[in-house]
């Protein structure tokens, strides 16, 4: 856990660099490759606070997508704002290193979308499943813990995560998922019947040691939006 935390402090600069690079900007291809070239450098930050874990690479690439979108598009709501984030995501990149990422590897093993295929279509997981899950679930009278555990398990029963991919392959994806479905099919994890079964999937992943990491990496950006549209919705009062 303090790892994480040191990671994710050490990127702050990074986020902070990339808000300011699209001021009065437009999501074209220079602004595009300016917040490629800070996330690699936010990377090796992070690395280097962290003794090599990477566990915020993908959060890097979505997040500091939707800062940049955010920027760009001001108090639009989150869909316009993960459309603003597609647009940029969606241009190339002339600088990215030519070595494939475990991501690349496993969509083309997999066919799987990757974080890649979900920015440039506007975050669909984050937009369409885990903002609606969120919401739902404080309307529902969850605690807020209860509610994020909740769309972070709507994410991962429709996802193909491809972190699970990666360390387990076909086998642990679909464990994941169908263990996802089953709390929220067992009420959520605000019933006893979906605690019990959050606690099997767990300990069921954990012997697998596989993490839903793809979808943690939504989880945040689906809290980072949420968070935004809060805020602009009290400035606007």
């Amino acid at each position: 856990m303090e790892t994480l935390r040191r990671s994710a402090r050490s990127l702050r600069p990074a986020f902070r660099a990339m808000a300011e690079a699209a001021r009065g900007r437009t999501p074209d291809q220079s602004l595009r490759e300016e917040l490629a070239a800070i996330g690699r450098a936010g990377e090796v930050h992070m690395m280097a606070a962290t003794g090599g874990s990477n566990a915020h690479r993908g959060a890097i690439w979505a997040l500091g997508l939707l800062l940049a979108g955010t920027v760009i598009a001001g108090p639009a709501g989150p869909r316009r704002i993960a459309a603003t984030a597609a647009a940029i995501a969606r241009r190339p990149d002339r600088f990215a290193p030519q070595a494939s990422s475990h991501g690349d590897q496993v969509r083309q093993a997999h066919g799987a979308a990757g974080a890649r295929g979900e920015a440039r279509t506007g975050f669909p997981h984050v937009i369409a499943i885990a903002l609606p899950a969120l919401r739902d679930g404080r309307a529902a009278g969850a605690t807020e813990t209860e509610a994020r555990l909740d769309a972070l398990l709507a994410i991962m029963a429709s996802l193909d995560d491809t972190c699970l991919l990666h360390r387990g392959g076909r086998p642990a994806l679909e464990a994941a998922q169908a263990g996802a479905r089953a709390v929220l099919a067992a009420g959520g994890t605000a019933t006893p019947a979906g605690r019990a079964a959050l606690q099997a999937l767990d300990a069921d992943l954990l012997a697998r040691w596989v993490s839903p990491g793809g979808s943690a990496d939504l989880l945040a950006a689906a809290l980072f939006l949420d968070r935004i549209d809060r805020s602009f919705a009290s400035w606007n009062a």
